[in-house]
C-alpha cells in the first residue's frame, strides 16, 4: 500500500504551484503530490504536466473542466488517493499560507501517534496567524468559536484546510454525501470524523497569508459556512454514526 499523497487543488496558481511542489519534494519523507486543478487559463495545470517529467512517479494530476469548487476538488483527489491505496492523504493549499514543512507534524500524529485525523491548527496554542487584516483574523477566530459553540466539537481551528486523514476515516464517510463545496467542507469533514468516533489531533502551526495569487475568499463562501454549521447539526440528529 502506498504510504502519504498530498492533495493540492488548484485555480489559477502559477505563481506558486512549482515552488510549492518542489518544496513539498525536499522534504525527509517521500511525499506523493496530487494536484487537482479546475481548468485554470494561467497554464497551472501545463506548468505541472512539465514538472512531472522531473517526477514521473511522485507528482500526478487530475484535471477538471471549470471552477467546481474547493470541496468537490478535495473529493476528488481523495476519491483518486483511495482508489491508489494510499494510507495517509493530506489536504494541503497551494499558495505558502501552509507551510509544507508541517506536513511532516501531521504526518507523525496519524502514522506515528496513532490519531486518524491530524488538523494544522491556527488556534490551538493561541493565535498564530500572519500577513491578515485583523478584521479576517477575528472572522476566522470566532467562526470556529461558533462551529465550536453549535456542534459540541472540541476543535479550535474548525474552518483548518491543512490536515492529515488515515485512509479508514475516508473510506468511513460516504463522500457522495458531502454537501458543502467552500469552507463549509472543512468544517463538514471535522464534523463527520468527530461523530464518527475517530481520534482528532491539533497541530499547532504558523498560517501565514499569501505572497502571490489571488484569494479565493468571497461573501458567499462565508454565508454556507455560517447557515451550514446549523444544517449540519440539525442533519445529525437523522443520521446514524457507526463503522
Amino acid at each position: 500500500m502506498k504510504e502519504s499523497v498530498v492533495v493540492i487543488p488548484t485555480y489559477n496558481e502559477i505563481e506558486n504551484i512549482v515552488a510549492i511542489i518542489r518544496k513539498v519534494f525536499s522534504l525527509p519523507h517521500p511525499f506523493h503530490v496530487l494536484v487537482v486543478d479546475d481548468g485554470s487559463p494561467d497554464g497551472t495545470a501545463e506548468a505541472v504536466m512539465h514538472l512531472q517529467a522531473e517526477y514521473p512517479d511522485r507528482l500526478f494530476l487530475e484535471q477538471r473542466k471549470g471552477k467546481l469548487g474547493l470541496g468537490t476538488a478535495y473529493i476528488h483527489g481523495f476519491k483518486y488517493a483511495l482508489r491508489a491505496g494510499y494510507q495517509y492523504i493530506f489536504e494541503m493549499d497551494a499558495d505558502f499560507s501552509h507551510n509544507p514543512h508541517d506536513l511532516l507534524a501531521l504526518h507523525d500524529a496519524c502514522a506515528v501517534d496513532g490519531f486518524d485525523m491530524a488538523i494544522g491548527s491556527r488556534y490551538s496554542s493561541g493565535v498564530n496567524v500572519v500577513n491578515w487584516p485583523m478584521s479576517r483574523v477575528l472572522l476566522s477566530y470566532f467562526a470556529s468559536r461558533y462551529v465550536r459553540l453549535i456542534t459540541g466539537m472540541p476543535i479550535h481551528d474548525a474552518t483548518a484546510g491543512f490536515k492529515c486523514y488515515s485512509r479508514k476515516v475516508l473510506e468511513t464517510i460516504n463522500l457522495d454525501r458531502i454537501r458543502f463545496i467552500g469552507y463549509a467542507f472543512q468544517i463538514e469533514m471535522k464534523f463527520l470524523t468527530y461523530k464518527y468516533g475517530f481520534k482528532i489531533k491539533e497541530v499547532p502551526i504558523i498560517f501565514t497569508d499569501r505572497a502571490k495569487g489571488q484569494s479565493k475568499m468571497s461573501k458567499g463562501i462565508i454565508k454556507e459556512a455560517f447557515l451550514g454549521v446549523i444544517q449540519m447539526k440539525l442533519d445529525s440528529y437523522f443520521r446514524h454514526f457507526t463503522r
